[in-house]
């Protein structure tokens, strides 16, 4: 699969299905997912960012770049505690492969490692691709193999996974992340709900290629999950401004001082709150409920919000600028809540309520 990534960043295990995908409009996929049809099976307009929200998103990468790359050393060194240097690296397509990125670097500057690194895609209720897991496991043995993805919000792609690999006799079904706040695992850089940058945007921070794809009359029995290459955007491609913008951080100050995610971890688990809000607001599927920054920028990017919840402690926070602005872009009611693992959450419209 191509992407603006450099090969030497990553090999991105997918089928190429660029031109062969009409994108629809965000209400007319929502009224779909909601009536059952698979996410997987369309793919969105990617959203045009405004001046104004590129605005935010530039000082959102100015006050974030520090404390993502000390989410990246803390993630890394326990990677080489728990895995050891022959670790591969196997990053979720998408929001996985910029972290993945930033860990195969980090790990060459501090500590003189050349980890391998894959994109390879994981959808929600259709599964791992296990075409990209048999190309992985003919290369190296199963036990060097670790998921990355760039956070944690329920905690429902770590199921999938667990799942998933019981058919992947000695992979460890385990997710490496930046931030958890839904306190599932220990193998991240943080249980705080921090902004990591590049959950404000979409293709134009991520190589250029869409989320995964996967439908019986273009993805064959022999093919890796499939996604496209938005060539025509190259001008607005920021995908690098990103990994270098953390990168210089890497040696920054707080590196006299890493914090460990033990130290800050939450109590309880972000799915018995995400159950709580759910029955708040009177939702019957917890899947219309999606905790975190970086979940709720997805929401207000590419589903139909019915509205964002901030945490009243958080309301003024820098991280959150983004959120409100395309809040206000989007005519999107912001609610102040009381939130314990998270700083927002977007709750989805129920498209039979419209």
């Amino acid at each position: 699969m191509r992407s603006s990534y450099l090969e030497e960043d990553v090999m991105l295990l997918l089928k190429d299905i660029t031109g062969l995908v009409q994108p629809q409009p965000t209400e007319e996929r929502e009224r779909l997912i909601q009536a059952g049809k698979h996410y997987c099976e369309m793919l969105p307009i990617e959203y045009v960012p405004s001046s104004k929200y590129m605005e935010v998103y530039r000082e959102a990468l100015r006050h974030y770049a520090a404390p993502t790359a000390q989410a990246v050393a803390v993630l890394a060194d326990k990677i080489l505690e728990k895995r050891g240097k022959e670790v591969v690296l196997v990053s979720l397509a998408r929001a996985g492969v910029p972290v993945g990125i930033l860990l195969k670097r980090y790990l060459r500057y501090r500590y003189g490692i050349e980890a391998a690194h894959y994109g390879i895609s994981i959808i929600r209720g259709r599964g791992i691709d296990k075409n990209a897991m048999r190309c992985l496991l003919e290369r190296y043995a199963p036990e060097r193999l670790l998921f990355v993805d760039g956070w944690i919000g329920k905690g429902a792609i770590l199921g999938e996974l667990e799942k998933d690999l019981e058919e992947f006799e000695g992979v460890p079904a385990e997710l490496a992340v930046l931030a958890d706040p839904a306190n599932v695992t220990q193998l991240c850089g943080t249980h705080e709900d921090i902004l990591i940058p590049s959950s404000c945007l979409n293709c134009t921070v991520s190589g250029l290629i869409s989320r995964t794809f996967l439908r019986d009359d273009m993805i064959g029995e022999k093919d890796f999950h499939g996604a496209v290459y938005y060539g025509e955007l190259a001008d607005a491609d920021l995908s690098y401004e990103f990994i270098h913008a953390i990168e210089k951080e890497f040696g920054g100050k707080w590196e006299m001082h890493k914090i460990t995610a033990e130290e800050k971890s939450p109590i309880g688990s972000g799915v018995e709150e995400v159950k709580e809000i759910a029955g708040r607001f009177g939702i019957e599927d917890i899947n219309l409920v999606k905790p975190g920054i970086g979940e709720t920028t997805r929401v207000l990017l590419r589903r139909v919000p019915w509205k964002v919840l901030i945490d009243k402690e958080h309301e003024k926070d820098a991280a959150l600028a983004h959120i409100i602005r395309l809040a206000e872009e989007k005519k999107v009611p912001v609610e102040r809540y009381p939130l314990r693992h998270y700083r927002a959450c977007g709750l989805i419209r129920k498209m039979a309520d419209t």
